[in-house]
């Protein structure tokens, strides 16, 4: 017996379709990064990208060909997520931060054909063209190129239909360790993700929200909110700079009400307004991902009475795992309460399983009990299964996915992350988070950065070594470091040596890198 329901292709124009219909008036709204700035619709962004759709064809762009795009945000950009895929094709959003031999294994593994860029990476493109010989066509976002190129069709086109299954975008890990690996999204994938990123736990939109999103349209597919948006016919707040003054003055001005961000993009928008003594912008909500934010960041939103939603999630993942909102205790918690809970990394949506295995027997399923920590694995629809152009699954048999982080899971669901399997420190059987070691330390009010790994030791297997980097101008010992220790970490956590050192290895995407500083450290040894 079959069901009696209209059978409904889950396509990713039909969100676009939706939101031209049904708030085809809503402004899209671009700062560009000459200081002009321009006003569309969600009608026009339809528009345009039925357009692009006509003009990457008349390119001899197939079905399941890659156009690339080396861009920020704008409204532009936004067309090309939707022209791209009305034609059948798939957007691989490059990331222009990534090093030069990334930028070519990535962009020659995905085999694209077309490359549209910002006319601020223009010396990329000329640097990485001869490197880069299956591209084609080179079209210019700015100075009217992209407008003349699509201005030359009429947009009378239907979407190009398929599958749900067939793929419409292409993202690549940073590449933290090996080369970056492509996880190809799917129509249906995406629109699942989108449907969860309106949930009221997640980035609860409303037709009134306003968006600014800060978080890079070539990042994870920044967060699924170009799609989500859409669905829900809100207004977007593009800026092509991630500059705090014109980032606050945008957000004042245009009534943003959301925004989303890494953690240095709320603490630079901190350090503009002190030093300008002005109020940072009245946001309902402030979503934070790419790392942990610290706690007096997540006090300060929260008194400035901003909703703080913490997420967590990974290109892998679409990207989102889970996000923190108020739990149904909420009113009953104390302030200090709701900034512990804030800290942690939130709660899954509908559509994802989250679930800890024993570090030493991945096999072994751990209990959900607040305390234990284990591998965090996840799975669900919008979850990879396979890396682009992998023979084989990344998934066990049962379809989990192993994230590389360390995390406790509390009975009520919340996640909290703990550290990167890679990055725990075993030390004489137990296990030493490096990143609780981390956020204790950069607590001292003379340490800009801290980072931790473990050395090998003789008799402990491996023991902690702190890295630090003082704040200009600071005096500070190691001794004074381990005693603003003490009182925060487990006796046995203490590192065994402090060592102060001028920067810390970062990746291109900003995180610490614990494999370049490993390697620069090679020759370490702790005493005896």
């Amino acid at each position: 017996m079959s069901g009696a329901m209209q059978d409904w292709t889950m396509r990713v124009t039909a969100v676009l379709d939706h939101a031209a219909r049904e708030a085809g008036q809503r402004e899209i709204v671009t700062r560009w990064a000459d200081g002009s700035e321009t006003r569309t619709n969600w009608i026009g962004i339809r528009r345009d990208a039925l357009k692009m759709a006509q003009a990457l064809i008349a390119l001899g762009v197939k079905e399941g060909d890659r156009v690339a795009s080396l861009a920020m945000n704008h409204s532009r950009h936004l067309v090309s997520w939707y022209g791209v895929a009305g034609m059948g094709g798939v957007l691989h959003t490059i990331n222009p931060r990534l090093f030069d031999d990334q930028l070519e294994y990535i962009a020659n593994h995905a085999e694209d054909r077309v490359l549209i860029y910002d006319a601020a990476f223009q010396s990329i493109v000329d640097r990485m063209k001869p490197l880069w010989p299956s591209i084609e066509h080179y079209i210019c976002f700015d100075n009217g190129e992209f407008e003349a190129w699509i201005g030359q069709q009429d947009g009378d086109f239907e979407w190009v239909e398929g599958s749900e299954r067939d793929p419409c975008m292409l993202c690549y890990t940073s590449g933290t360790t090996g080369n970056p690996k492509g996880v190809l999204y799917e129509h249906r994938s995406t629109v699942l993700h989108a449907i969860a990123g309106l949930q009221p736990s997640a980035f609860n939109f409303s037709p009134s929200s306003v968006m600014l999103p800060v978080v890079p349209m070539f990042h994870a597919a920044s967060w699924g909110l170009p799609y989500s948006g859409a669905m829900a016919g809100i207004k977007f707040v593009f800026s092509a700079v991630n500059d705090p003054a014109i980032l606050d003055e945008l957000m004042k001005r245009e009534g943003v009400t959301d925004s989303a961000g890494v953690p240095t993009v709320w603490l630079a928008h901190f350090q503009y307004c002190d030093a300008q003594g002005i109020d940072l912008p009245a946001l309902k909500a402030a979503t934070i991902g790419g790392s942990a934010a610290p706690k007096f960041m997540i006090e300060r939103l929260m008194k400035n009475g901003t909703r703080v939603q913490h997420a967590w999630g990974m290109t892998e993942t679409s990207p989102i795992g889970t996000v923190g909102g108020p739990t149904w205790d909420w009113e009953h918690l104390s302030f200090d309460e709701k900034v512990a809970k804030t800290a942690m990394q939130g709660r899954p949506v509908f559509g994802v399983e989250l679930r800890i295995v024993d570090l030493d027997d991945m096999s072994t399923a751990l209990p959900r009990n607040g305390t234990t920590s284990g591998a965090l694995q996840i799975r669900g629809p919008w979850v990879i299964k396979r890396y682009f152009k992998a023979e084989q699954d990344a998934t066990t048999a049962d379809g989990w996915f192993d994230t590389g982080d360390v995390a406790i899971i509390h009975p009520d669901g919340t996640l909290q992350l703990t550290d990167r399997t890679k990055d725990v420190i075993k030390s004489g059987g137990e296990w030493i988070s490096s990143v609780e070691l981390e956020n204790a330390a950069v607590g001292h009010p003379s340490v800009a950065e801290a980072a931790c790994i473990g050395m090998y030791h003789p008799k402990w297997d491996e023991r902690p070594v702190l890295f630090v980097v003082k704040k200009e101008g600071a005096a500070l010992s190691a001794s004074d470091v381990i005693d603003h220790l003490k009182p925060l970490i487990a006796k046995w956590w203490l590192p065994d040596a402090i060592e102060f050192v001028d920067d810390i290895p970062h990746t291109a995407t900003g995180k610490i890198s614990k494999k370049d500083l490993r390697e620069r450290f090679s020759d370490y040894r702790l005493a005896e």
